[in-house]
Order: C-alpha cells, then sequence, then structure tokens
C-alpha cells in the first residue's frame, strides 16, 4: 500500500495530506488506486475494492487457487500428455 498527495481539486485536505491510496499486488501485477475521497480510510477502501476486481487479480487468484486444491498438477500432466507427440523444427534463416 502507498499514499501519496492527490493534488487537484478537494480543497486543501487533498492537497497538503496523504489522502490518495494505492495498492499493488505483486503476484498478480494488479492495481487499484483511489484519490477521489478527502479522507485516506474511505481511499484504502475504494482502491483495494479496485484492486480486488481488477482482470490481473481475477486470474491470478483463479489460479492459485486451483494450485492450492491440487488441480494444477492434473491439468499439466493433460497438456504434457498432449504436447509429448508435437516436433518442433528450427528454421535458420540468414
Amino acid at each position: 500500500m502507498q499514499t501519496f498527495r492527490a493534488g487537484g481539486k478537494g480543497g486543501q485536505n487533498q492537497n497538503a495530506r496523504d489522502s490518495a491510496v494505492r495498492f499493488i499486488h505483486p503476484a498478480s501485477g494488479a492495481v487499484g488506486e483511489s484519490r477521489e475521497h478527502r479522507n485516506q480510510i474511505a481511499n484504502k477502501k475504494a482502491a483495494f475494492e479496485r484492486m480486488a476486481a481488477s482482470k490481473e487479480f481475477k486470474a491470478w487468484h483463479r489460479v492459485e487457487v486451483a494450485r492450492r486444491l491440487g488441480h494444477l498438477r492434473g491439468i499439466e500432466d493433460r497438456v504434457n500428455e498432449m504436447m509429448k507427440d508435437i516436433k518442433v523444427e528450427v528454421l535458420n534463416e540468414v
């Protein structure tokens, strides 16, 4: 979580205090940011909700849940089985 000065419209409180909030989820790359409220608590809530609602976070969450439940191992096995007969040819073009 990062806090920063929002600037712009919103009065002295927004320009003088670190009321804007940014949540970054490193594992997924998801980012949620809020600066429209004059207080940090309201911006924290809005920023977190935006991060959790992002497509990056949702995709990471689906994979992480499947991994923790052990479902990914079966999928990896099926992909490896399907790919065992695929041959790759590399051409060197000059």
